[in-house]
């Protein structure tokens, strides 16, 4: 079956939360994703297979040049099918579109081939301070 992709497609918060509870491996939390994403984020790119969303990832922004891959995520009985790819691939166009210059991401290690070897990722340094 065909899998479409959408930059800022239609979301339904149900389906969002329930591929966020799979892809991290947490319960459902009831997120108002609808709200969230169009209050905070230049754009987002849902992946729908026969009307069930089967991947998704948020582009945040600072608004100006620099964008921010968050939350990138695909059902499991379609990973390793490039859906993944192709997400990312649609974030880059869509925050370039707006005119942004850099597409940054964070990842876990266990993440670096898809993100560095995939996606065309190159490392940079960068910190991180935790606040909790």
């Amino acid at each position: 079956m065909t899998i479409t992709y959408e930059w800022r497609g239609d979301l339904d918060n149900t389906a969002v939360d329930a591929l966020h509870a799979e892809a991290f491996g947490h319960g459902r939390t009831n997120t108002d994703w609808h709200t969230r994403l169009h209050r905070h984020s230049l754009g987002w790119v849902c992946a729908h297979q026969g009307g069930r969303l089967v991947g998704f990832v948020n582009v945040a922004w600072d608004g100006g040049v620099h964008a921010f891959l968050l939350d990138t995520m695909v059902a499991r009985d379609v990973r390793a099918a490039g859906v993944g790819t192709v997400l990312v691939a649609a974030a880059a166009r869509g925050a370039r579109a707006a005119h942004c210059d850099w597409l940054h991401v964070d990842f876990e290690e266990h993440l670096r081939p898809f993100y560095r070897d995939a996606c065309g990722f190159r490392p940079t340094d960068a910190g991180l301070l935790a606040l909790r």
